[in-house]
C-alpha cells in the first residue's frame, strides 16, 4: 500500500544515511518496506524485530510521522 509521496521516500532515505541510532534506521526501513507492500511478518523478519513492532512503527509514522523512540531507551 503506497502512502508516501516520491519527495517523503527521498527524505527518509536521506535521513536513513544520516541517522546514527540503529533503532530510528530501523523504523525508517519498515516505513519505506511497507509503502513498498511488504507485509510485515517480511519486515520483522528481515529486520530481525516483531512484527508487532514494524506494525506499530508504521502505524506512528502513519499518525504523526514518529521515528525516534519516546524514552530514548537504552543502547
Amino acid at each position: 500500500m503506497i502512502y508516501l509521496t516520491e519527495q517523503k521516500r527521498a527524505q527518509l532515505r536521506a535521513e536513513h544515511k544520516l541517522e546514527r541510532d540503529g533503532r530510528v534506521r530501523d523504523r525508517i526501513k519498515a516505513v519505506l518496506l511497507s509503502d513498498e507492500g511488504w507485509t510485515p511478518q517480511q519486515i520483522a523478519k528481515v529486520l530481525l524485530i516483531s512484527d508487532q513492532a514494524v506494525r506499530e512503527h508504521v502505524q506512528e509514522y502513519k499518525a504523526s510521522e514518529k521515528l525516534k523512540p519516546e524514552s530514548g531507551g537504552s543502547l
